[in-house]
């Protein structure tokens, strides 16, 4: 690995790392279109090569959000488990797919993820717990997410907390982060037979650094607009996914 082709991967980890960390999402939003478009990963290889980054960068930036007790235990594990069969379905499912139907799926979640960002969340609420149905749901959902295109889908369970359950935002927040880490090294696990058809210099340089930042990221969230952060975030991942669809089908 030559030193520019580290320092670009230390810098996506830095990036990857710092949106997990102030938002609790976004991860693999971000890191499978570096690894393809920045380090010409194919679809496949990058939604497997993503996992272990957001695993390890979402598990990083939950540690602080444990100990400030910002973390619905049971809840996390309720969608992980929940989830299990899609996620794991999902990711068999993934090696059947062309890389024009991941990329195109994948940029129509970046719509659905940059459009949830935008909802304003309804203040002065009582915190409320989810119902059964909707837990399963949005486990099952998140889950296949995940499993199909490494995406562990914490932009769906902070808006389904923050605007629907009344849940407060840092809380949602670091739920989401311990959603991501299971769900993501879930998957990885699942996807076990491609490990050996990539390269894990890059990915490692990448988790790395964003283990480091979303730490950092993770303590000094309560102190940034989150507001501002998800609209920046929002018209992002509008973009990214725009770029994706050309990508696909250009």
């Amino acid at each position: 690995m030559s030193a520019l082709t580290l320092l670009g991967a230390l810098s996506a980890g830095a990036f990857i790392g710092a949106v997990l960390g102030f938002i609790g999402a976004g991860g693999a939003m971000l890191s499978v279109p570096i690894l393809i478009y920045l380090f010409n990963f194919t679809p496949h290889h990058a939604s497997t090569a993503a996992l272990p980054i957001v695993f390890a960068a979402a598990a990083a930036g939950s540690i602080s959000k444990f100990k400030s007790k910002d973390v619905l235990i049971k809840e996390a594990t309720a969608i992980w488990a929940l989830g299990l069969v899609t996620n794991i379905g999902g990711a068999v499912i993934s090696h059947h797919l062309s890389d024009t139907t991941i990329l195109t799926g994948f940029a129509l979640v970046l719509f659905l993820a940059g459009g949830s960002m935008l909802i304003k969340p309804i203040a002065d609420n009582p915190e409320k717990k989810m119902s059964p149905a909707i837990l399963l749901l949005v486990s099952l959902v998140i889950g296949s997410m995940t499993g199909i295109f490494g995406i562990g889908g914490g932009f769906l369970a902070i808006p389904v907390l923050v605007l629907f359950f009344h849940t407060p935002q840092n809380k949602a927040a670091g739920t989401s982060l311990v959603i991501i880490a299971l769900n993501c090294f879930t998957a990885f696990i699942a996807r076990f037979s491609t490990w050996h058809e990539i390269s894990w210099g890059i990915p490692l340089a990448i988790a790395l650094s964003a283990i480091l930042v979303a730490r950092f990221a993770s303590r000094a969230s309560s102190r940034v607009s989150q507001s501002t952060l998800r609209k920046a975030f929002a018209f992002l991942l509008f973009g990214i996914a725009l770029f994706t669809i050309f990508h696909a089908h250009g």
